[in-house]
């Protein structure tokens, strides 16, 4: 038995109904999914600044005390009149010089580090460092001018990665890569220095790769904290 051709068109304008729906709601998603995108991975507006607790402030000043930096994070400015080192006139105490019981390790916390930012720079909402196995990342947010061409008044997204570890006696620096809003950057436009060891490749003739090396004498990244070890 034939259809009749009231059914067929009706069939048909249901058919069509339905595609159009599938179509329009297509294209809804994918506006959503791409505004989300944009926003949340390429232009964001800032990073939310990391807040260490009392415990955590105090071993950070310790930290920073034992290498000659004295910083206040009840007020966030750095202490320029420590007790120890005036007089009672304010002058600054004269002090023989000595390397006894130098420090010369020292090891920062992930939210050390970002904490650090938040309380002695205007960088915390524009850069944020991130700490794992032999790797140190850092996402850096850059603002753009208004009249930038296309993306002005935009902020641009970058994602930088460096390989570190310490082998055969050595530092090992490795560039992993530069992405710009998400896009990794061509080996080719980094000068050919992705995924090579910068102080084997760069350490052997004089220069800044080889004095680091030199002067290094262990380096080590962990999940959430570095630890960085002079020479004498």
């Amino acid at each position: 038995m034939q259809p009749s051709e009231n059914t067929v068109k009706k069939s048909s304008n249901m058919e069509w109904s339905q595609v159009l729906l599938i179509i329009v709601a297509t294209i809804l998603i994918t506006i959503a999914g791409t505004y989300w995108v944009l926003k949340t991975y390429v232009f964001t507006s800032s990073f939310t600044p990391v807040a260490l607790n009392e415990k955590e402030e105090k071993s950070l000043q310790a930290k920073l005390r034992a290498i000659g930096y004295d910083a206040d994070f009840s007020t966030g400015q750095t202490n320029k009149s420590n007790k120890a080192e005036v007089d009672s006139d304010g002058n600054l105490v004269p002090e023989a010089y000595s390397e006894k019981n130098a420090v010369r390790e020292i090891t920062f916390t992930e939210r050390e580090l970002n904490g650090l930012l938040a309380k002695n720079t205007d960088l915390a909402q524009k850069l944020a460092i991130d700490l794992a196995n032999n790797l140190v990342s850092a996402k850096l947010l850059i603002p753009l001018e208004e009249d930038f061409p296309v993306l002005g008044g935009k902020t641009l997204r970058l994602n930088a990665g460096i390989g570190m570890a310490y082998e055969n006696e050595k530092p090992v620096i490795i560039l992993k890569g530069i992405s710009v809003m998400g896009v990794p950057v061509p080996n080719a436009w980094l000068g050919g220095i992705k995924n090579i060891d910068l102080v084997s490749e760069f350490g052997v003739d004089p220069g800044f790769w080889k004095s680091f090396s030199q002067g290094v004498d262990h380096i080590q990244v962990t999940d959430g904290e570095i630890n960085i070890k002079l020479k004498e």
